[in-house]
């Protein structure tokens, strides 16, 4: 692709379409920013070639015209001499240059229609750039406010998941001492002990209800008689 093919075609191009379509858009930014300073480069140089070439040109025509008027000067000077004939001659050397200059004034104006015209690219082009860049800006700014978020959530997160731990932790502790007071509070007994007492209040148990027998004996006696 030429360069002046490829700089219509970024001179046309939609930005926010393309970045749209884009996986991603920081990158195709990227690239298309260097995509335009590369071909910015080169049509600043195809225009200092231009005008180089244009100065060339430009010298050209002086030095014709000089001999067309070194021509003309000459023929008058046979006119005066009574040399029709060294007039004719240098009055058709003077029109051979003339058609020189005709031939080069057009190739000077087209060097300078065309340097014209790469020069309203060029203008076109920065503004592409400059607005490109605006672009790659706020994307820049758009991932680092959501990097930042998503670093402020992940630290909510993690905070707030070490505080269910210290939580959980409290809650063992507690559990734990609970448990080891329960503990501390059964060391020393004496398990014989324990037993002697558990056979003792069930022979209670046997005498109280002995004399509860009695009680509702004596009532029925009573009562009877």
């Amino acid at each position: 692709m030429s360069i002046f093919s490829r700089l219509s075609d970024i001179i046309n191009s939609n930005l926010n379409s393309i970045l749209d379509r884009a996986e991603d858009p920081e990158k195709m930014i990227r690239l298309i920013i260097q995509e335009m300073e590369e071909t910015l480069v080169e049509v600043r140089s195809s225009s200092a070639r231009v005008i180089a070439d244009k100065k060339d040109v430009q010298r050209r025509l002086g030095r014709l015209r000089n001999d067309a008027d070194d021509w003309e000067a000459k023929a008058r000077l046979a006119v005066g001499k009574n040399r029709e004939d060294l007039a004719r001659a240098a009055l058709a050397e003077k029109q051979a240059i003339t058609d020189e200059v005709t031939a080069v004034e057009q190739e000077f104006n087209a060097l300078d229609d065309h340097l014209e015209h790469l020069g309203n690219e060029i203008g076109q082009l920065q503004l592409k750039l400059n607005d490109a860049k605006a672009k790659q800006k706020v994307l820049l700014m758009r991932q680092k406010t959501v990097s930042t978020r998503m670093r402020t959530r992940g630290q909510l997160n993690r905070e707030q998941l070490q505080d269910a731990f210290e939580k959980f932790e409290h809650y063992e502790r507690k559990m734990d001492s609970m448990e080891s007071q329960l503990e501390a509070d059964d060391l020393g007994r004496d398990n014989k002990q324990g037993l002697k007492n558990e056979i003792e209040s069930l022979a209670q148990d046997e005498a109280i209800n002995a004399e509860l027998a009695r009680l509702k004996a004596d009532l029925k006696s009573t009562d009877q008689g």
